[in-house]
């Protein structure tokens, strides 16, 4: 079974009021599922970040092969240039969004 999400996620300001929006495809049995969530004051990257967890949160069977589209230069950076793994051996000290990182390391 592989599973596709496309996520995004912005703010009208930064910060101000966004949200997220994660869709997820099965490819075999073609299922979709559409997840999102609203924020009364929040930012772009922060919501960037909480798509692709939340694509991540909801894969029901570890070690499920997932493809995410993400149009966030932060989120791609941070894990194709292994930024995030840098960030978590010194323990997120001084990095935004710190929580969602955290969160995010295990799932990944």
């Amino acid at each position: 079974m592989a599973i596709i999400a496309y996520t995004d996620g912005s703010s009208l300001g930064n910060p101000g009021p966004g949200g997220y929006g994660t869709i997820l495809l099965e490819t075999e049995k073609k299922i979709k599922k559409e997840f999102s969530q609203g924020y009364r004051l929040t930012t772009n990257n922060r919501m960037e970040l909480m798509a692709v967890i939340v694509a991540l949160e909801k894969l029901k069977k570890p070690q499920t092969e997932i493809t995410i589209y993400t149009d966030s230069k932060y989120v791609c950076d941070s894990v194709e240039k292994k930024w995030v793994l840098e960030w978590e051996t010194k323990g997120f000290k001084g990095k935004k969004n710190a929580e969602l990182w955290r969160k995010f390391v295990p799932l990944y």
